[in-house]
C-alpha cells in the first residue's frame, strides 16, 4: 500500500540531513507523513517540493536582493582576505618565535655540554689524585711495616 514511504532514518540516509532536521521539518510541517503501527513515513515524492526551491524566483524575491547579494558576497570575499592575511602574519610570528626558542634551546644545550666538558675533566683529575692518594697510603704502610715490624716482634717476643 504505502511502498514509496520511507522512514525518517531512511530519509535522513537519502537527503544526506540528521535525523533530527528531519524531525524539525516534520514539526514544521514541510514534510508529507503518515503513522502506521507507531512508525513514522515520509513521502519523499511530494515533500522535495516543500525543502527545495523550484527556481532562482522563490530564493530571491526581487533583483534588489540579487544586488544585495553581490554587494554581501564581495564583503565576505574582502573579509575573508582580512582573516588570510592576518592568519599569515600570525604564521610568520610564530615561525619567528619558534626559531628565537630553537636558537636560545641550541645556545642552552651548548652551554651545558661545556659545563658537562669541565665536570668530566674535573671527575678525571679527581680520580688522578684518588689513585695517588692510595698509592701513597700502601707506600707509608709497608714503610711502617718495615720500620716498626722489627720492634713489634722483639717487643712481643720480650
Amino acid at each position: 500500500m504505502h511502498e514509496h514511504w520511507m522512514s525518517i532514518y531512511e530519509y535522513a540516509e537519502m537527503t544526506h540531513m540528521d535525523v533530527e532536521a528531519v524531525k524539525a521539518l516534520i514539526v514544521r510541517g514541510k514534510l508529507t507523513t503518515f503513522v502506521e503501527e507507531g512508525v513514522v513515513l515520509i513521502d519523499p515524492s511530494q515533500s522535495m517540493g516543500e525543502i527545495v526551491p523550484a527556481t532562482l524566483g522563490e530564493l530571491s524575491a526581487s533583483q534588489a536582493d540579487i544586488t544585495m547579494g553581490a554587494s554581501f558576497v564581495e564583503k565576505t570575499i574582502g573579509t575573508i582576505i582580512n582573516l588570510h592575511e592576518k592568519v599569515l602574519f600570525a604564521k610568520e610570528e610564530t615561525i619567528e618565535s619558534i626559531k628565537n626558542e630553537n636558537l636560545f634551546l641550541k645556545e642552552a644545550l651548548s652551554s651545558l655540554q661545556e659545563l658537562y666538558d669541565e665536570d668530566r675533566k674535573t671527575i678525571d683529575t679527581l680520580t688522578t689524585q684518588l689513585k695517588l692518594s692510595q698509592q701513597e697510603v700502601e707506600f707509608m704502610r709497608r714503610k711502617y711495616k718495615l720500620m716498626w715490624g722489627k720492634t713489634v716482634e722483639e717487643h712481643a717476643a720480650q
